[in-house]
């Protein structure tokens, strides 16, 4: 198979594109690394996410919100295809305050986001304690807790059975996926892009640079700049539990197998995915602020992955100008934005172009202007 189209990176970005690629059939080639990559997929807290995204740039609420709205038919559709259960819920999420002033600075900012915005009324409300508690019955909220806000549009998927998912519809739709496959180099080839390969050698039209932290160094071999730097993350998880809570909250879900994923901790040590006391620490504090019986509760895991970040955490979208046909999708939103990089994004790279609603995250818009 001569591929139209070769994505380097099979994490969560680069597959939802590949899949969405080989649905406009395409003939896509998915080359996918090997378990000492930094992988972001595998390390996510799987929040289908609204509240709280883009102050400060409409157009990435903007996203998000077409992204969403495509979440539930992008699941139907890969889960028929491949009979995996996503376990999408979209019942809302909340994301809890502590202290009057903490509930009325949440009110505050998500009502700067509402302004911005400027059309519709508020997705979201502010709960009270006592409205709270009637949400949550099975749960006895701590002193400090005041209220949450309640985004309607909000829930939660299982990550690593979406990323499963996106690897076999990908392969029904007559894609290919080479694993512990790493690109050490792109060249010219005519009109065409040469990856050199630990090995061998791929020749395609197109490319699709979503390969995570290790994007830059490809970028920039087709001429494109793509500020990163890697952001660490820690979890905790429980044991299993009875269920509880019914929604997702920001750093506090439970998965339908009856474990509680808390998180998650942000910090900067470089490329370091160790865990730490201290972060473990942090986090248990913090959920027994909220609910207090966890404390009783047994840890089973603590993980840390690298979050994708760009220096104003938003996505890089771009096509290269001196190297036509080479595309570069990079975010740390990967799970809320999959259905959205599987239709609008991955139709766009098809067509060649894309569309003016993604230039505000061209890697232009951090460009320093030079002194005269």
């Amino acid at each position: 198979m001569r591929p139209d189209i070769i994505v380097i990176g099979g994490g969560t970005v680069g597959a939802a594109i590949a899949y969405g690629l080989a649905k406009q059939r395409q003939q896509v080639l998915l080359l996918d690394g090997d378990d000492g990559d930094f992988r972001a997929a595998r390390a996510n807290f799987g929040l289908v996410w609204l509240q709280g995204k883009g102050l400060g740039m409409p157009a990435y609420q903007a996203l998000t919100r077409d992204s969403i709205a495509l979440w539930r038919g992008f699941t139907n559709e890969i889960e028929a295809e491949t009979k995996i259960d996503l376990a999408y819920e979209q019942n809302g999420g909340l994301a809890f305050c502590l202290g009057e002033e903490g509930f009325e600075q949440r009110r505050h900012d998500l009502m700067r986001l509402h302004n911005q915005r400027g059309e519709g009324a508020p997705d979201w409300e502010m709960l009270d304690r006592s409205a709270l508690e009637r949400l949550l019955p099975k749960v006895t909220l701590g002193p400090k807790v005041t209220g949450a806000s309640f985004g309607r549009h909000d829930g939660h998927a299982n990550p690593l059975r979406l990323l499963a998912a996106l690897h076999g519809a990908l392969l029904r739709h007559g894609g290919g996926i080479r694993h512990r496959a790493r690109v050490e180099r792109i060249e010219p080839a005519g009109r065409d892009f040469r990856l050199i390969l630990d090995g061998e050698t791929w020749v395609a039209p197109r490319i699709v640079i979503a390969a995570g932290l290790g994007s830059p160094a490809l970028a920039r071999q087709v001429g494109l700049e793509v500020p990163l730097h890697p952001e660490r993350g820690q979890v905790l998880v429980t044991e299993r539990l009875e269920p509880f809570l019914p929604l997702p909250a920001s750093g506090l879900r439970q998965t339908g197998e009856g474990t509680v994923m808390i998180g998650a901790t942000k910090d900067r040590p470089g490329f370091d995915v160790s865990t730490t006391a201290e972060a473990a620490a942090g986090l248990s504090r913090k959920t027994i602020e909220i609910v207090p019986a966890l404390a009783q509760i047994r840890l089973v895991r603590q993980w840390a992955g690298l979050r994708i970040m760009t220096p104003d955490g938003y996505p890089i979208y771009a096509q290269s100008q001196s190297h036509p046909g080479a595309f570069v999708a990079l975010c740390h939103s990967g799970v809320t934005l999959a259905a959205i990089h599987a239709e609008t994004l991955a139709g766009a790279i098809a067509a060649g172009v894309l569309p003016e609603n993604l230039s505000p995250f061209h890697q232009r818009r951090f460009d320093v202007p030079q002194a005269a």
